[in-house]
């Protein structure tokens, strides 16, 4: 099993869209080796996440509950992550705020 996808059955509280969606794109990510999605990628890799977590949600669904939760804690109930996510988010709002004012950025 690809080390980067932690098991999402038996969390409490249950794993959310978010999660899965993460889960399935690592998936995707793994098996074409599409490491940065592009012009010619986004469709099909897009169109093969929303399935597989269709497939991964409806699965969790039926599974029976685990006696123990998983070991893992998935990435985005990781504190560091989140903080990385909102660093990413915060500098892609600034940058989209300078664009308006017409600052152009400067490296």
């Amino acid at each position: 099993m690809c080390r980067n996808i932690t098991t999402l059955r038996g969390l409490e509280p249950p794993a959310t869209d978010d999660e899965i969606t993460a889960a399935a794109l690592q998936f995707v990510r793994k098996v074409t080796g599409v490491t940065k999605v592009s012009d010619a990628t986004r469709e099909p890799v897009e169109q093969a996440t929303e399935e597989i977590a269709a497939i991964v949600t409806r699965l969790l669904d039926e599974l029976p509950a685990r006696r123990q939760p998983p070991r893992t804690v998935p990435p985005l109930r990781r504190a560091e992550v989140q903080e990385r996510i909102a660093a990413r988010q915060r500098a892609r709002e600034e940058h989209e705020r300078m664009h308006e004012l017409g600052i152009a950025h400067q490296h």
